[in-house]
Protein backbone atom coordinates (compact mmCIF):
# COMPACT_ATOMS: atom_id res chain seq x y z
CA UNK A 1 0.00 0.00 0.00
CA UNK A 2 1.41 3.41 -0.96
CA UNK A 3 1.32 6.37 1.35
CA UNK A 4 -0.52 9.37 -0.08
CA UNK A 5 1.78 12.15 -1.23
CA UNK A 6 2.06 15.01 1.23
CA UNK A 7 1.23 18.43 -0.17
CA UNK A 8 4.11 20.88 -0.37
CA UNK A 9 3.66 24.29 1.20
CA UNK A 10 6.01 27.25 0.82
CA UNK A 11 5.87 30.72 2.32
CA UNK A 12 7.49 34.06 1.59
CA UNK A 13 7.43 37.49 3.20
CA UNK A 14 7.79 40.63 1.09
CA UNK A 15 7.22 44.24 2.26
CA UNK A 16 5.54 43.84 5.61
CA UNK A 17 6.23 43.18 9.25
CA UNK A 18 6.37 39.35 9.29
CA UNK A 19 3.29 39.39 11.56
CA UNK A 20 1.39 36.98 9.30
CA UNK A 21 4.11 34.37 9.72
CA UNK A 22 3.93 34.91 13.46
CA UNK A 23 0.17 34.34 13.26
CA UNK A 24 0.89 31.07 11.46
CA UNK A 25 3.05 30.04 14.41
CA UNK A 26 0.11 30.92 16.67
CA UNK A 27 -1.87 27.93 15.38
CA UNK A 28 -0.04 26.22 18.25
CA UNK A 29 -0.73 22.47 18.49
CA UNK A 30 -2.17 22.51 14.98
CA UNK A 31 1.42 23.01 13.75
CA UNK A 32 2.12 19.37 14.59
CA UNK A 33 -1.03 18.31 12.73
CA UNK A 34 -0.02 20.48 9.79
CA UNK A 35 3.52 19.07 9.71
CA UNK A 36 2.01 15.58 9.65
CA UNK A 37 0.09 16.46 6.48
CA UNK A 38 2.55 18.58 4.49
CA UNK A 39 6.14 18.98 3.42
CA UNK A 40 7.56 22.43 3.94
CA UNK A 41 9.49 24.04 1.17
CA UNK A 42 10.61 27.65 1.61
CA UNK A 43 9.44 28.84 5.04
CA UNK A 44 10.73 30.25 8.34
CA UNK A 45 11.28 26.62 9.39
CA UNK A 46 13.66 25.82 6.53
CA UNK A 47 16.70 27.43 4.97
CA UNK A 48 15.44 26.98 1.40
CA UNK A 49 15.83 30.25 -0.53
CA UNK A 50 14.29 29.32 -3.89
CA UNK A 51 11.09 27.28 -3.75
CA UNK A 52 10.70 24.13 -5.73
CA UNK A 53 7.36 23.09 -7.19
CA UNK A 54 4.75 23.35 -4.45
CA UNK A 55 1.03 22.90 -4.05
CA UNK A 56 0.27 25.92 -1.88
CA UNK A 57 2.22 29.15 -1.58
CA UNK A 58 1.49 31.64 1.19
CA UNK A 59 2.68 35.21 0.58
CA UNK A 60 2.63 38.00 3.13
CA UNK A 61 3.59 41.61 2.45
CA UNK A 62 3.19 44.00 -0.45
CA UNK A 63 5.53 44.54 -3.37
CA UNK A 64 7.86 47.51 -2.85
CA UNK A 65 10.95 46.85 -4.99
CA UNK A 66 12.20 44.97 -8.05
CA UNK A 67 13.46 42.10 -5.91
CA UNK A 68 9.92 41.65 -4.49
CA UNK A 69 8.55 41.51 -8.05
CA UNK A 70 11.12 38.87 -9.04
CA UNK A 71 10.50 36.76 -5.93
CA UNK A 72 6.71 36.98 -6.32
CA UNK A 73 6.75 36.03 -10.01
CA UNK A 74 9.05 33.06 -9.34
CA UNK A 75 6.82 32.02 -6.44
CA UNK A 76 3.71 32.21 -8.67
CA UNK A 77 5.41 29.95 -11.22
CA UNK A 78 6.36 27.45 -8.53
CA UNK A 79 2.98 27.24 -6.75
CA UNK A 80 -0.23 25.62 -7.96
CA UNK A 81 -2.26 27.79 -5.56
CA UNK A 82 -1.09 31.19 -4.39
CA UNK A 83 -2.63 32.72 -1.27
CA UNK A 84 -2.29 36.39 -0.30
CA UNK A 85 -1.99 36.46 3.49
CA UNK A 86 -2.83 39.66 5.36
CA UNK A 87 -3.67 43.27 4.57
CA UNK A 88 -0.23 44.13 3.16
CA UNK A 89 -0.51 41.36 0.56
CA UNK A 90 -4.13 42.19 -0.28
CA UNK A 91 -4.07 45.99 -0.43
CA UNK A 92 -0.53 47.12 0.41
CA UNK A 93 -1.31 47.59 4.11
CA UNK A 94 0.93 49.79 6.22
CA UNK A 95 3.84 49.82 3.74
CA UNK A 96 1.47 51.43 1.19
CA UNK A 97 1.12 54.46 3.47
CA UNK A 98 4.08 55.86 1.53
CA UNK A 99 2.04 55.77 -1.71
CA UNK A 100 0.68 59.26 -0.96
CA UNK A 101 4.16 60.77 -1.26
CA UNK A 102 6.11 60.72 -4.53
CA UNK A 103 9.14 58.44 -4.34
CA UNK A 104 11.49 61.29 -5.30
CA UNK A 105 10.34 63.23 -2.20
CA UNK A 106 10.87 60.20 0.03
CA UNK A 107 14.39 59.61 -1.30
CA UNK A 108 15.21 63.32 -0.99
CA UNK A 109 14.06 63.37 2.65
CA UNK A 110 15.84 60.17 3.62
CA UNK A 111 19.15 60.64 1.79
CA UNK A 112 19.59 64.37 1.25
CA UNK A 113 17.77 66.15 4.09
CA UNK A 114 17.96 63.82 7.09
CA UNK A 115 21.26 63.36 8.91
CA UNK A 116 22.88 60.00 8.33
CA UNK A 117 25.77 58.13 6.86
CA UNK A 118 24.64 58.29 3.22
CA UNK A 119 26.37 61.65 2.59
CA UNK A 120 23.71 62.56 0.04
CA UNK A 121 24.11 59.40 -2.03
CA UNK A 122 21.10 57.23 -2.76
CA UNK A 123 22.28 53.62 -2.37
CA UNK A 124 22.30 51.51 -5.50
CA UNK A 125 23.34 48.06 -4.39
CA UNK A 126 21.80 44.64 -5.16
CA UNK A 127 21.64 44.01 -1.41
CA UNK A 128 19.42 47.10 -1.01
CA UNK A 129 17.20 47.36 -4.11
CA UNK A 130 15.72 50.75 -4.90
CA UNK A 131 12.03 51.02 -4.11
CA UNK A 132 9.33 50.97 -6.78
CA UNK A 133 7.24 54.10 -7.37
CA UNK A 134 4.72 52.74 -4.86
CA UNK A 135 3.88 49.63 -2.85
CA UNK A 136 1.66 47.28 -4.85
CA UNK A 137 -0.75 44.62 -3.61
CA UNK A 138 0.11 41.15 -4.90
CA UNK A 139 -2.83 40.87 -7.31
CA UNK A 140 -1.48 43.82 -9.33
CA UNK A 141 1.67 41.78 -10.08
CA UNK A 142 0.49 38.14 -10.35
CA UNK A 143 -2.71 36.09 -10.22
CA UNK A 144 -3.79 35.30 -6.67
CA UNK A 145 -6.05 32.31 -6.04
CA UNK A 146 -7.21 33.07 -2.49
CA UNK A 147 -6.82 35.76 0.16
CA UNK A 148 -6.82 35.57 3.95
CA UNK A 149 -7.59 39.07 5.26
CA UNK A 150 -6.53 40.61 8.55
CA UNK A 151 -3.61 42.45 10.06
CA UNK A 152 -2.46 39.92 10.87
CA UNK A 153 -4.97 37.21 10.01
CA UNK A 154 -6.07 35.35 13.11
CA UNK A 155 -4.48 31.99 13.79
CA UNK A 156 -8.03 30.61 13.73
CA UNK A 157 -8.63 31.79 10.14
CA UNK A 158 -5.15 30.73 8.99
CA UNK A 159 -5.75 27.24 10.33
CA UNK A 160 -9.26 27.16 8.80
CA UNK A 161 -7.94 28.26 5.39
CA UNK A 162 -5.09 25.74 5.45
CA UNK A 163 -7.45 22.95 6.55
CA UNK A 164 -9.83 23.78 3.70
CA UNK A 165 -7.04 23.97 1.11
CA UNK A 166 -5.48 20.70 2.30
CA UNK A 167 -8.92 19.08 1.94
CA UNK A 168 -9.21 20.44 -1.61
CA UNK A 169 -11.86 23.04 -0.73
CA UNK A 170 -11.84 26.81 -1.20
CA UNK A 171 -11.21 28.50 2.15
CA UNK A 172 -14.29 29.58 4.08
CA UNK A 173 -13.23 32.07 6.71
CA UNK A 174 -15.07 32.94 9.88
CA UNK A 175 -15.80 36.67 9.51
CA UNK A 176 -15.91 37.00 13.31
CA UNK A 177 -12.17 36.26 13.43
CA UNK A 178 -11.08 38.88 10.87
CA UNK A 179 -9.26 41.64 12.71
CA UNK A 180 -6.93 44.55 12.04
CA UNK A 181 -4.79 45.06 15.14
Amino acid sequence: MTTPRKLRIATVSLAGCFGCHMSLLDIDEHLLELLGQVELDRSPFTDIKLPGPCDIGLVEGGVCNAENVEVLRAFRQSCKLLVAVGACAINGGLPAQRNMIPLTEILEEVYHTSPGLAHGLIPNDPELPLPLDKVYPLHEIVRIDYSIPGCPPSAHNLWQALSDLLAGRPPELDQHWIRYD
